[in-house]
């Protein structure tokens, strides 16, 4: 059923204005600022929302500006330039014309595109909107799935014992620049879902953002009971219950979604769990489809899905009992999977027996998808670990997991000086292409080119730093002359630091505050000053972090450190933006390995900042101490109060021995060559690496092109390869527990050793199996494994199977073991067949 966006009935002569409102490409192509700020300077300065500076304007005002010739040159050039910005050729279509990858669909629980349209909360919400923004820019064909809250996640206000106080304003549809789906004949699109015992309308909305559309649900329909409709309310808001209906939304109403909009995505996106269930309904649609049963379904549309996990702990995975499962899907699964409830239940267990474990929505993710990573090279090691359950036998090595490291969209990061100085070096195009040419050209400016940009924007940020907590000390009630002088606090000269994320314990984000005397020497030296800007949330049911807020606010309410700390309140996405511009140091002290990737520091990289961070997430494969500079030893301590503080004390020593000096060492020309030296390398090594561009790149070519090629194989042919391969899999589970070793012989002959082994296959041919000859890594050696051939003939008529290889003697012959495992064409082993049997 085609469907498209509703059109607003609107004077002919606004229209172009409304099509740049509601194209979410303004977040980061900032030539139609003038426009709004023209139309409603203070709302525009207050809002950055282009869509209610035009919904709250008269019709006199509107006439007004369109009486301006200057006004209408200016939006008929801006129109003029997003459409053949929409129509010029883009990398993917140059790069990969013939790969015939029409359509992936992303689906995420949140996503931070603009403050416009608050449906996030932190790290998850930016990596989702800043690869659809890239995604746009580079023309791969990504449609966004997600949900429309009529609340979002929490405003934060602090009140005056420093506590954290969360409040939830309501997103009003009419001022957000989403427009509802309709169908041709103008009827609302409107899906209808099944919940235990009643159904839920959902309401279907498209935000545009470049090329790119993001589809979002929401239940705030009228049809529904009142309770109902609050299901997405909140954003990770309520308990389980609330939390399984809002996934259910997000992934089989998501896909249904996709169903009536007619598309047929090759590639399903996973960013993280919590849309896991749509790789069920994925395979449904199959089944209906095609007439093949689940398994056959799931096994041909898993090719085609991917699951990138954020999570570094197990502890973070949405697990639920059995009980609410039950309730909840059990009709689905058998009146629309045709399976028990204990198969659906065994999707998303350890162990599928066990009736009483919880259902694990990673798990499902894992079993639903041909391809898992994390987000960054030590994430992924993290996350081999933490799967290793759903893969016993195998080595951690083995499980398989990859990673692509996370990367920011610059453009909607960089400051006004910071795109400028870019635009002269690289052209304004640079984020649209491959990014070869980027490093030796930044590498070619001046230091006073550099350090210019570098001044102006810390200036720009000590102005906004100043209106922002003057406005927050009226706000509280703060006496007149703290508010007066908020207006002169901070000095543009100054080395600036910075320090906002979400407060949580592993972030430990007080380490910075662990020897507070020492902290306010640090800040308060005369000769060579430091500025401290700090913001961040805690989750309302978080309230040890709300005390590390407390403490926090606390310090810089202290006489001695109040002219050069400061705690602004309610962090989002604007005040981010503001932050990453101007601030010359970013300070992130994770306990490793607990950041999955943290892409707060990547921010500053496009404007000139440097990070100083723990070796964690992103920051341990950067790294180089030409870059930033680093904390801690790159091991792994747990929950050592010890290490907190040493490292504490490697951040205090850090600071004052290396980062301040270096920053305060100036020239003739007042220029502090080795810092500019620092910050030139930083931005032209890792600024570029750690893009977005480079990341959805990245997933195309290593995940998105390879997913789209295997499951068009499995699934044509009304899924005759599925089939095959689901059958290879019944077989497997069926016949491995008979497969057992014989004899196991070896034979060493100068620089080789010579293996035979028995194997009994029973009703498993040899075409089913791979048998290895394996040594374990050691100190001195990696671990190895080798396949071993089908030798002619059989062993002394008691049908064993014999196999042979040769290997270096390079290490003992005792070392090896040999092993059987799965083996059919097109199948990842062990991902989707986890059997392993080790000669004993």
């Amino acid at each position: 059923m085609p469907v498209d966006a509703a059109a607003p009935n609107i004077d002919p002569d606004l229209a172009p204005l409304h099509r740049l409102a509601l194209d979410l490409r303004w977040s980061w192509n900032h030539a139609s600022d003038e426009l709004w700020r023209q139309i409603d300077p203070d709302l525009w300065a207050r809002t950055h929302n282009p869509w209610v500076v035009l919904r709250t304007s008269s019709h006199r005002r509107m006439a007004q500006m369109m009486a301006n010739p200057e006004f209408r040159e200016s939006l008929q050039r801006l129109a003029n330039e997003a459409d053949e910005a929409t129509q010029a050729p883009t990398w993917f279509q140059q790069a990969h014309a013939d790969s015939g990858l029409t359509g992936i669909a992303y689906f995420s629980m949140e996503y931070m595109l603009s403050e416009a349209l608050p449906i996030y909360a932190g790290g998850l919400g930016n990596v989702a909107g800043d690869q659809l923004k890239s995604a746009s820019d580079l023309g791969v064909p990504v449609v966004g799935v997600g949900l429309l809250y009529q609340q979002g996640y929490f405003r934060q206000v602090i009140d005056q014992d420093g506590s954290q106080r969360a409040l939830y304003p309501y997103n009003d549809p009419g001022q957000i620049p989403v427009t509802p789906l309709r169908k041709p004949d103008g009827e609302w699109l409107r899906l209808q879902i099944r919940m235990p015992g009643y159904s839920v309308w959902l309401r279907a909305w498209q935000v545009k953002v470049g090329r790119s559309r993001l589809y979002l649900l929401d239940s705030n329909d009228v049809a529904n009971h009142p309770t109902r409709r609050g299901i997405t309310s909140e954003l990770y808001g309520g308990g389980p219950e609330l939390r399984l209906q809002q996934e259910i939304v997000l992934g089989i109403g998501g896909w249904r979604l996709l169903d009536a909009l007619d598309l047929r995505p090759e590639v399903c996106h996973l960013n993280e769990g919590h849309a896991a269930l749509a790789v069920l309904d994925r395979a449904r649609t199959l089944m209906e489809l095609t007439g093949v049963a689940f398994d056959a379904a799931l096994t041909a549309t898993r090719a085609g899905n991917l699951f990138t996990t954020h999570t570094a702990v197990p502890a973070g995975f949405d697990r639920f009992e059995p009980k609410l499962l039950e309730q909840y899907l059990g009709g689905y699964a058998a009146d629309s999977l045709h399976i028990p409830m204990r198969d659906l239940l065994a999707l998303g267990r350890e162990n599928p027996h066990d009736d009483a474990e919880p259902f694990n929505m990673a798990y499902l993710a894992v079993r639903g998808c041909g391809a898992i990573n994390g987000v960054s090279q030590l994430h992924g090691e993290v996350s081999r670990r933490i799967f290793m359950p759903l893969f016993a036998r195998w080595s951690a090595a083995e499980v398989p997991i990859g990673h692509v490291t996370n990367g920011v969209h610059m453009p909607s990061w960089d400051s006004p000086e910071a795109d400028e100085l870019w635009t002269r070096c690289c052209g304004k195009d640079r984020w649209l292409g491959s990014l070869e040419s980027t490093k030796e050209r930044i590498r070619s400016l001046e230091d006073a080119t550099i350090w210019r940009c570098r001044s102006i924007g810390r200036a720009s940020l000590v102005a906004y730093a100043r209106e922002r907590l003057s406005e927050q000390l009226a706000a509280s009630g703060a006496a007149a002359d703290r508010i007066a002088g908020a207006a002169h606090l901070f000095d543009p000269e100054a080395l600036t630091l910075g320090f906002a994320r979400r407060f949580a314990m592993y972030k430990r984000p007080n380490l910075l505050l662990h020897d507070p005397q020492r902290l306010a020497r640090l800040l308060t030296n005369a000769e060579r000053p430091v500025q401290l800007i700090l913001a961040g949330k805690a989750h309302p049911a978080d309230l040890p972090a709300q005390r590390l807020i407390q403490d926090w606010v606390r310090f810089v309410r202290r006489d001695e450190v109040r002219p050069q700390a400061i705690f602004l309140s309610d962090y989002d996405m604007l005040m981010t933006e503001r932050l990453v511009e101007g601030v010359d140091v970013w300070i992130n002290t994770p306990q490793r390995p607990w950041e999955a990737c943290g892409t707060s520091g990547m921010k500053v990289l496009v404007n000139g900042g440097l990070n100083l961070s723990a070796l964690d997430g992103w920051w341990a494969e950067a790294y180089s101490p030409d870059v930033g500079w680093a904390l801690g030893d790159g091991r792994e301590y747990g929950d050592d109060p010890v290490r907190d503080e040493v490292e504490a004390g490697q951040l205090y020593d850090l600071l004052e021995t290396q980062v301040i000096p270096e920053f305060y060492s100036r020239d003739a020309s007042s220029i502090p060559r080795a810092w500019v030296a620092r910050v030139r390398e930083s931005m032209a090594t890792l600024t570029p690496n750690y893009s977005a561009n480079r990341c959805v790149r990245e997933y195309v070519e290593r995940a998105y092109l390879p997913a789209a090629a295997s499951y068009r194989r499995r699934a044509q042919n009304g899924g005759a390869f599925g089939i095959a391969i689901s059958d290879w899999l019944r077989a497997l589970e069926r016949g491995w527990s008979a497969l057992r070793f014989g004899r196991v012989n070896f034979d060493t002959q100068g620089e080789w050793h010579d293996f035979t082994v028995e194997v009994a296959l029973g009703a498993l041919g040899p075409q089913a199996v791979r048998v290895e000859i394996c040594a374990d890594s050691r100190s001195d050696r990696p671990a190895v494994c080798v396949e071993m051939t089908r030798l002619e003939g059989q062993s002394d008529g008691s049908g064993m199977t014999r196999y042979g290889a040769r290997v270096p003697a390079i290490r003992d012959a005792a070392d090896y073991t040999p092993r059987i495992i799965p083996s059919h064409p097109g199948v990842s082993v062990p991902l989707e067949a986890p059997y392993i049997l080790w000669q004993r």
